[in-house]
């Protein structure tokens, strides 16, 4: 009866590990997809026609850090696709925990 004991707490712990990896995963797939859209929105961004009048370097540090939120936001809300290709290409390389 023990060693069934630590084989059932060894499979659940193996399965724990799994699910861990698929969260990771997620959350790694999520801010990809993050990463994306800033890199979208600070290209916009560069492609105005005139520089501000107003414009100093703080005001493009915070220009930086809202886009960065924004699209933590809109990775969150918008749904690009991205994160589930991500997730699709590489779940499927991580094994896969045994029905038994």
């Amino acid at each position: 009866m023990d060693n069934l004991m630590a084989i059932s707490s060894s499979m659940s712990a193996g399965m724990f590990q799994q699910r861990e990896k698929v969260s990771d995963l997620e959350q790694a797939a999520e801010q990809f997809e993050a990463l994306f859209i800033q890199q979208l929105l600070k290209q916009a961004r560069s492609a105005k026609l005139a520089d501000d009048i107003l414009g100093s370097e703080a005001g493009d540090t915070y220009t930086e850090m809202l886009d960065q939120e924004r699209a933590k936001h809109m990775s969150v809300t918008m749904d690009l696709g991205i994160a589930d290709a991500l997730i699709g290409q590489f779940g499927n390389a991580a094994p896969k925990p045994s029905g038994k």
